[in-house]
């Protein structure tokens, strides 16, 4: 799916694409924003942050890349903690849609996707990785993370666990090493509504309205980004 990014051609330095997560349980929704996406010009692709299937099985998996089939643009599909099951095995995933971190760049922008599926965090191995990756985003514009589970959980207050990454010391290294690194925005999801703010120097998206159960104050919707040479906008777009 990266290569189909890599290879749209379009002129114009700047560009949009759409962000959503947790879509679990509800096709109609799902469809609905590709729906919406495929219909505005200015979006040329999709992430979506994880949780693309209730639980892991191969068939779940099967029947959602059965619907994203549909959509006249792609789609990059980011590994949730559903996809993993509860023997967190990624091979179903794997099988499907490939390895589970990787990267890449579009224009002015450099893209990061984390499998960060785990709610303990990331391994050593994956974050000598990611520390590469940052240090050679340095080149680009823009640096935009993507990552399922979120640091924190902003319900609970400022840098509090919850909904999020169990392990806080790790939470506390990653933010470190993105306020380091400069990312642009953090992308997550996993806590189904819509938060935007700060951990510390690093601004946060969390988007997880995308059809699984909402939580209290929640809506369905995704968020259309908006690139331009230096800056970059941000929209929440509800949808039905």
């Amino acid at each position: 799916m990266i290569h189909k990014i890599e290879n749209i051609k379009d002129v114009n330095q700047s560009f949009s694409f759409a962000v959503y997560g947790d879509n679990r349980g509800r096709d109609d929704i799902l469809l609905s924003i590709i729906k919406s996406v495929d219909n505005d010009k200015e979006i040329l692709f999709s992430i979506n942050n994880g949780d693309i299937v209730s639980y892991s099985f191969s068939f779940m998996f099967q029947h959602y890349l059965d619907i994203i089939k549909k959509s006249q643009k792609p789609i990059i599909s980011i590994l949730g903690n559903h996809g993993i099951g509860l023997f967190e095995n990624e091979t179903n995933y794997e099988d499907i849609f490939g390895k589970t971190y990787f990267s890449f760049s579009f224009k002015n922008s450099y893209f990061i996707v984390l499998d960060g599926a785990d709610d303990e965090g990331i391994d050593s191995k994956q974050y000598a990785w990611l520390k590469r990756e940052l240090q050679y985003s340095q080149k680009f514009q823009h640096r935009f993370l993507f990552t399922h589970i979120p640091l924190y959980d902003p319900r609970k207050g400022n840098y509090k666990r919850g909904h999020s990454l169990h392990n806080k010391k790790q939470a506390k290294k990653l933010n470190k090493l993105f306020d380091k690194f400069h990312v642009t925005m953090l992308f997550c999801s996993h806590i189904h509504s819509y938060y935007r703010g700060f951990w510390h120097n690093t601004p946060y998206i969390i988007s997880g309205g995308a059809g699984a159960p909402l939580v209290k104050g929640g809506f369905f919707h995704y968020i259309k980004v908006s690139v331009g040479r230096k800056k970059v906008k941000y929209r929440v777009i509800k949808v039905k």
